[in-house]
């Protein structure tokens, strides 16, 4: 996917701006590849632009104690990542690592202020965007704090059913996480999330081949969740 594409494309928040502005933003973007496991940016680093994932898959973590991390986020295709340091003038108190194959581009801070802003679409979009993720985070605080180690990597496992999909048989999700991913993303030890796993496989609420997870019964898997 190229820049034009990248703009073009209705899912894009840049779609939303007009001609001219879109010419001018060619001029303030930036495409960069990345391998699987590579850092997009680190905790402590100043963000030097608005960035958007335009394929490939991304987690965000934070370390706590003992350097231990926790995922706070997934991104997927066209999301953008690390804006909240940009629009907060602050360092990123997070860290942003690639699941696969990525590409990532980066639009400079100063076309954002000085021409994307002034965008009242744009605006628009990027307002309900940073208020779902506030919701998210919101809804995410309550369950990895009060849920059951069960409810938690349900919830998880449902997560990236709704943010990436299946692969074409419908029922296996397409992100391959490692045991300590999955761990992270719910809260828990590695331990505790291969355990449940397997729990789950022979409740044949699931399967496991290596990193391929398929979901048998989703209905089950959402009542799980939701009892937390």
């Amino acid at each position: 996917m190229g820049i034009k594409d990248i703009l073009e494309n209705p899912n894009s928040i840049f779609y939303l701006l007009n001609r001219e502005e879109k010419e001018e933003l060619e001029r303030h973007i930036s495409l960069a590849h990345y391998k699987k496991n590579e850092f997009v940016f680190k905790e402590g680093e100043k963000p030097n632009g608005l960035m958007m994932l335009v394929n490939g898959k991304v987690k965000i973590y934070k370390e706590g104690v003992a350097g231990r991390e926790q995922i706070i986020r997934m991104a997927r295709a066209l999301g953008m990542i690390g804006y909240r340091a940009l629009f907060a003038g602050e360092i990123h108190i997070a860290t942003a690592v690639t699941v696969e194959e990525s590409m990532v581009c980066t639009v400079s801070a100063e076309y954002i202020q000085n021409t994307a802003l002034k965008n009242i679409h744009f605006c628009q979009r990027l307002i309900l965007n940073l208020s779902r993720e506030l919701g998210f985070a919101n809804t995410r605080t309550v369950s990895l704090t009060q849920k059951h180690i069960r409810g938690r990597l349900a919830e998880s496992l449902l997560l990236l059913k709704d943010k990436y999909g299946f692969e074409n048989d419908g029922i296996t999700l397409k992100v391959y996480l490692s045991r300590d991913d999955i761990a992270n993303l719910s809260n828990m030890t590695t331990s505790n999330a291969i355990r449940t796993l397997s729990t789950f496989a022979n409740e044949k609420i699931i399967s496991i081949d290596g990193r391929k997870i398929k979901i048998l019964d989703a209905q089950r898997l959402d009542r799980v969740s939701k009892l937390g």
